[in-house]
């Protein structure tokens, strides 16, 4: 068992391979789609899910890095398809929603992992780099929100969001267009947790810290190496820490929560400040 400090990598033997709180069987016969699912954490995501019984209908760009996870997952044994769609088209949404529904009869859980953003000063933001976080990182999420409620409403059937953000509560700086769009995500799914509960949908965001991910590679190497010390347990946390997060909100150990964010960052909010673009000397006591 996972002793809470070794952390497992994002290779596909390793997520296939590594000890899990949860049960074989938990999400049998269910089906969870996963947008960003070839990411690092969405790779865990899907991974986790797969290993514990469900369909993962993976949503994503880039079909050769799809096929290649999906293949991944076969190969152990577990259930996956891939989907290509662009979650900022609303049209292409709804066509990823038909196919996986006609496909399977039913969806039962929605994970948005799809997302990015580069580290600048939020002075330096041009238009255009603006508008591409915003509309990935929250109308893109919004439109996979939206449609998978219509879908529960109208075949009244129940549903799980799980929505990945990011820690908004202390300093994270240099993605500031990032944190516009992840609060927007909070604030939607505490507004409709309420809405959509007499639907039975449940509505809930997983905030990550420091996790290490290739993600990681678009940050400076001084960046990167304050960030295993940028909360007070010392190291980064791994894509499994987030996976497992998930799975607690979307399966029955979930059922009595929604409109919530669970922050997984090793107490990094309580902890101090992160600098995605190099602490200013303005700042700096040493």
């Amino acid at each position: 068992m996972d002793d809470g400090r070794t952390r497992v990598g994002s290779s596909d033997d390793e997520l296939a391979a590594h000890p899990t709180v949860y049960a074989p069987g938990l999400l049998a016969d269910r089906v969870v789609m996963v947008s960003g699912g070839a990411g690092g954490i969405g790779r865990a995501i899907a991974f986790l899910f797969a290993r514990l019984g469900a369909h993962v209908a993976i949503v994503g760009r880039n079909p050769a890095k799809l096929d290649t996870l999906v293949a991944a997952i076969a190969g152990h044994g577990l259930k996956a398809s891939s989907h290509v769609a662009d979650i900022r088209d609303p049209d292409a949404v709804n066509t990823l929603f038909d196919a996986v529904w006609t496909a399977h009869g039913r969806i039962d859980c929605l994970v948005n992992s799809a997302g990015g953003q580069f580290p600048q000063p939020a002075i330096d933001f041009s238009v255009k780099g603006w508008n591409a976080v915003i509309d990935t990182n929250l109308n893109g999420t919004w439109y996979m929100m939206q449609t998978a409620a219509r879908r529960w409403r109208d075949a009244k059937h129940p549903g799980a969001i799980v929505n990945i953000v990011v820690v908004t509560t202390h300093g994270l700086y240099g993605i500031a267009h990032s944190i516009a769009a992840r609060s927007g995500v909070i604030g939607l799914s505490r507004a409709v947790a309420v809405e959509w509960a007499p639907l039975d949908i449940r509505v809930n965001c997983v905030a990550p810290g420091a996790i290490e991910t290739e993600g990681w590679n678009v940050y400076t190497p001084q960046a990167r190496a304050a960030y295993p010390r940028s909360n007070p347990m010392m190291h980064p946390g791994s894509p499994f820490d987030i996976a497992e997060a998930c799975v607690y909100l979307a399966a029955p150990s979930g059922k009595f929560i929604t409109g919530e964010t669970l922050t997984v960052d090793g107490g990094s909010q309580l902890w101090g400040e992160t600098w995605t673009t190099g602490k200013p000397d303005y700042f700096r006591s040493d």
